[in-house]
This record gives structure tokens, sequence and C-alpha cells, in this order.
């Protein structure tokens, strides 16, 4: 990984995870991905998070094949904001599947110039915690890693502890990103890095929680020495809407740094924040609607021309786009719709 990226990883990055624009025939709509991803950059993320969940994995499948030109395009508008602007933006690939596949999928994140992968269990319900951990290693080999707590509700499954200790303990390992939208299980991976003794950055993927882990020092006492950790920074799908807003409340927790008392509005905001991230998310509706959740706030922002995907069953649920609009009604100061429209403005949209 390229120095100044590896010391932003470190540091704590704003990493929203990609939604995938299509058009009405759900075909890649390429003009339109390339000015949500300028979107993103204007916000004043630290990276971005491609071919992941958020994006669809089905962007891999033979029929559609897009996970290289996604990628391609993304990155092309990465590269040239770093030209324009000088700042470092980290550039996170996602990889899944067997270790064949996720090996063809590093090599190719690695050949583009991406910095990371961020290595997805999903779908591997059936491998031994063993076989993944020596799939770690493997993809290791060709490019940094991040690891991946994965909830349940989309493909995830529970992990030891000890594999979260055998997983900061591989030298390729970076970072890991906790989504396992557990308390418990977050504790697992916090007092796995804790322990490490080596730089892995804990990165939140916890969207029910976010606030609360981005100010959250973990402490553990053992044979006389104490061990902490904190959550570096975040890559989550819900920063991929109301984005702006969202880099806003990032900087000020990173400023605000370890001050010993937390000030009740934090705690105020956070539950707000998981309240919000309910609706986009679908929660009442098990998670089925949340990825067309995100895409119906950016599609009612005017960032996308729809809400579809690339599974034609995947839409909201009854009841979503209805609990989309309360948050908007009863958190009027996390969205950023004033910003949006301002944005394109200046892109030329009418």
């Amino acid at each position: 990984m390229r120095t100044k990226a590896k010391e932003l990883l470190l540091e704590g990055a704003f990493i929203p995870a990609l939604p995938l624009v299509l058009n009405e025939k759900r075909q890649f709509d390429e003009a339109r991905q390339r000015r949500l991803t300028r979107y993103y950059l204007a916000c004043g993320v630290d990276g971005i998070a491609v071919a992941v969940h958020t994006t669809q994995f089905e962007i891999r499948d033979p029929g559609i094949h897009l996970l290289e030109k996604v990628l391609e395009t993304v990155l092309d508008e990465i590269e040239a904001y770093r030209e324009k602007s000088g700042r470092t933006i980290l550039a996170v690939a996602g990889a899944c599947g067997s270790v064949g596949q996720a090996r063809e999928e590093a090599r190719l994140a690695k050949e583009l110039g991406y910095d990371v992968v961020l290595l997805s269990p999903g779908g591997l319900e059936s491998e031994s915690e063993e076989a993944l951990i020596e799939r770690t290693k493997r993809v290791a080999d060709i490019i940094d890693v991040a690891g991946f707590y994965l909830q349940q509700a989309v493909g995830g499954r529970i992990f030891s502890y000890q594999y979260w200790e055998a997983i900061c303990a591989i030298e390729g390992v970076v970072a890991v990103k906790c989504a396992a939208f557990n308390r418990y299980l977050t504790i697992d991976v916090a007092r796995a890095i804790a322990f490490s003794g080596r730089e892995v950055a804990l990165y939140t993927g916890n969207d029910d929680n976010i606030i609360v882990e981005l100010l959250t020092e973990y402490r553990f006492q053992e044979d006389g020495r104490v061990h902490t950790v904190r959550a570096a920074g975040g890559l989550l799908g819900h920063w991929a809407v109301w984005t702006h807003t969202a880099v806003e409340i990032f900087r000020r927790i990173k400023e605000r740094g370890t001050k010993a008392a937390i000030e009740p509005e934090w705690l105020t905001l956070a539950a707000q924040i998981t309240d919000a991230n309910s609706a986009f998310f679908d929660v009442a509706g098990g998670f089925v609607g949340c990825i067309a959740g995100i895409h119906q706030v950016l599609f009612r922002q005017g960032l996308m021309p729809g809400i579809w995907c690339l599974n034609p069953h995947e839409t909201l649920s009854p009841g979503q786009r209805e609990e989309i609009d309360r948050v908007y009604r009863q958190y009027p100061h996390l969205n950023d719709d004033a910003f949006v429209a301002e944005f394109l403005r200046q892109e030329g949209v009418k």
C-alpha cells in the first residue's frame, strides 16, 4: 500500500460504500456513476469502497460481468480528484468468493491501482474458520487486506474470538471492518486487535451504532498491562447517503479526540442516526430493502435516476418509503439536500 494511504487508513478515514447506478433497463449508467463518485469526493470523503455489498455482489455474475468496469470507472474519478486536489484518497475494492475467485479479484484490484481489498466472508458458510484464515493469508500475499465481519442478515456468520486473533496476526491484514451488528461480537474484534501487537485499524461497519463506536475506547487489562483500541474510522453503507453532513460529524468526532467527558448531545445524535439507518436499511423488513433504501434517498435527491437493482426482485419493502419520509421529517438537520442541490447545479444538472 502507498505510504500515505496506509497512514490515512491507520489514522482514521471516512469511507462510504459505493452504490451502483443503473438505468431503467437495469444497465450500468456510467455517466451517472461518475457523477455520484464526484459527489462523494466533493463531500470530503477520505476514500471510497467499491464492489462491496452496497455495490451489489451480482456485478460479478457471468451474465452481468460489471466488476472490472465499475472498478475502473470509479478509480478513474478518484485519480482525477487526487491529481486536482492533492489529497490522499483511499481506494478500497471488495473481494469475495472462494480462494481462487478472491485471489483473482485481489490481483485485478492491485493491477488497477487499488490500495486494499475488503475480503468478504459472504456465501462461504460451509467453509471452516481454518479454511477462511488460510484464504485470507493467500489474498494478503497479493494485496493488503481488510478483514470483514459481515452480519448474518445479509449473508455473514458468527466467528470465534480465536478466528479474529488469527486474522489480526496475518502480516498483510491492515484493518478489520466490523459489521456484525452485534455489540458482543464487536468487542471480540476489538479485543483481538488490542492484543495483536500489530498496527491493525479497527473500522466500524455497524451502521446501527456509528457514533457510539467512533466515541468508544475499548480497554482490556491483562497481567498488569492495559490494552486499548478505538475505531479509527468507518466503512459504511449508511455513509452513502446524507454524506456531506456525515463527513462533518465525523470530523467533529476526530477533532474532539479523547476528551474524558462525552456531551449528552452526542448520544442524542447517535440515536437519531440509528433511527435514520433503520429506515434506510429496512430493519422492519429484515434488511431486505437495505440497498434499495439507499437508492431511494439518492433518487429523491437527484443523484440516481431510479432505485433499480440488478436483481429485479430487490426493491423497497412495504412501508419503507414512508419510513424514509418520516426520518426526513424528524431529523432535517441530518440530510444534505441543500449541498446536493448546489453540487448538481455546478455539474450542470437541471
